[in-house]
C-alpha cells in the first residue's frame, strides 16, 4: 500500500459516493480509494464537488476514465466532474443543460456519451474540455450508457422504452435498435464481441437476452426458486447485471431477496447458484482479470469461490455502497488501465456465442 502520499502502483478500486440515491450513510460525499492488491485496504477520500442547488452533495449518477488523459468523471444529477487521476485536484466541474445520468467513455478516452437526467437527448462530449459537441434527441427517459469494446458502438437505454437503441459512433446517429423486450430496459450488459445482450427489465426477477446483430429479442430467463416482492429502491427486483469477463456466467442482482444469482452465459443459462449480500444490491460490476465481483451493496467476492472475502469500509470504519465503482491501474501515479462500471464481457476473440 503506497504510504505518505507515494505515487499509486497496482490495482485500485473507485468509489464514488453518495453513489446509492443521495443517502451519505454509505460512505458520505467523494471518491473513496481501496487498494485491491491488500485486501481492499482503504487508501484515502478525494475531495469531490456535485452539489445540488442547497448546497447538499447530488446523487452520484456514473463513473468512467480516461486512460489516455489520466482522468476520472463523475457524474451527478446537475454536473459532470473531471479529475486528474494522479493529483485528485478537480480539473472541471460543468453544469450541463436538462442534467446528467450514467455515462461512458470510448476505448480511445477522447469522447463520452452522456446521457441527460432522465431526459430526451444524449450529449456527446470532448472528454478533454467538457465541451458538449453534438446532441443525439428522440428518446423519452435517457438513463444508461454502454461503449462497446470495438469503439464503433454505443448502446443506449431509454428506461421508458423496451427498446435498446444502438448509436453509431463514427457519425453520431442512430444505427439500431434491440427488442422489443418484455418491459422497460433497466440496467444491461454486452459482451467483447458485440453479438448479444443481457438485460434486467421492469418487473422481471431475471434477465432477457437480446441479438446485438438482427435486433431480435431471444430469450427471457426467471430466477427459479424465489419469490419477489416489493423493493426499496429501482422498483425493480433485479436492478443490475454483469458479465464476468471471460463471458462465463451471467451475475444478476436480486432487491427483494437481496442476493445474487449466478447463471451460466451459454443457452439455456442455467442457474448455478446463489449467494447472500449485507443489503440490497442495485448493480454489480467486476476487476479487470475477474478474479473479483463487486456488487454495489459493498461485498468484495472471489467470483471462482463465490465467497465474500471482506466488505468495503471508510477511513471511520463505516460501510461503503455505491452503484458507481471502476477498477484504474497505475504505474508510478499514471493510469496504465481501466475497468468499466458496467460488467461487461472482454473476450474479443471468435467464440460459439
Amino acid at each position: 500500500m503506497p504510504q505518505g502520499g507515494a505515487p499509486l502502483s497496482g490495482h485500485y478500486l473507485f468509489v464514488a459516493v453518495p453513489g446509492i440515491r443521495d443517502y451519505m450513510g454509505y460512505g458520505g460525499h467523494g471518491l473513496l480509494v481501496f487498494d485491491m492488491d491488500h485486501n481492499h485496504q482503504f487508501v484515502k477520500r478525494i475531495e469531490t464537488k456535485g452539489f445540488h442547488p442547497d448546497s447538499k452533495p447530488s446523487n452520484v449518477k456514473g463513473i468512467a476514465v480516461s486512460v489516455p488523459l489520466n482522468s476520472i468523471y463523475i457524474s451527478t444529477i446537475e454536473t459532470l466532474q473531471r479529475i486528474d487521476l494522479s493529483t485528485g485536484k478537480i480539473i472541471w466541474e460543468k453544469n450541463i443543460d436538462k442534467g446528467c445520468d450514467r455515462m461512458s467513455i470510448s476505448p480511445d478516452g477522447k469522447t463520452m456519451y452522456l446521457p441527460s437526467f432522465e431526459n430526451k437527448i444524449w450529449n456527446v462530449v470532448d472528454c478533454q474540455t467538457g465541451n458538449v459537441l453534438k446532441q443525439i434527441p428522440g428518446f423519452t427517459r435517457s438513463h444508461n450508457t454502454l461503449y462497446g469494446l470495438s469503439g464503433d458502438h454505443v448502446y443506449l437505454d431509454d428506461i421508458a422504452s423496451p427498446w435498446l437503441t444502438i448509436a453509431d459512433t463514427k457519425t453520431g446517429t442512430i444505427a439500431g435498435k434491440v427488442g422489443p423486450f418484455g418491459n422497460f430496459i433497466r440496467p444491461f450488459t454486452v459482451n467483447g464481441k458485440e453479438t448479444r445482450v443481457f438485460a434486467t427489465v421492469d418487473g422481471l426477477l431475471g434477465f432477457e437476452a437480446g441479438d446485438l446483430k438482427t435486433g431480435k429479442k431471444l430469450a427471457t430467463v426467471l430466477v427459479e426458486g424465489w419469490t419477489t416482492g416489493p423493493v426499496r429502491r429501482h422498483g425493480d427486483p433485479s436492478h443490475g447485471i454483469g458479465l464476468t469477463p471471460d463471458e462465463k456466467e451471467i451475475w444478476l442482482c436480486d432487491g427483494f431477496n437481496m442476493r445474487l444469482h449466478v447463471f451460466s452465459a451459454v443457452e439455456p443459462y442455467q442457474q448455478l447458484t446463489t449467494i447472500p449480500l449485507q443489503d440490497m444490491p442495485g448493480w454489480i460490476t467486476f476487476s479487470l482479470d475477474g478474479k473479483y465481483a463487486y456488487p454495489s451493496s459493498g461485498e468484495v467476492i472471489d467470483v471462482k469461490t463465490r465467497k465474500v472475502l471482506t466488505t468495503l469500509k471508510d477511513e471511520f470504519n463505516n460501510s461503503v455502497g455505491s452503484e458507481k465503482l471502476v477498477e484504474v491501474d497505475f504505474n508510478n501515479g499514471k493510469a496504465v488501465a481501466a475497468g468499466d462500471q458496467f460488467g461487461i464481457g472482454r473476450v474479443r476473440s471468435t467464440n460459439p456465442r
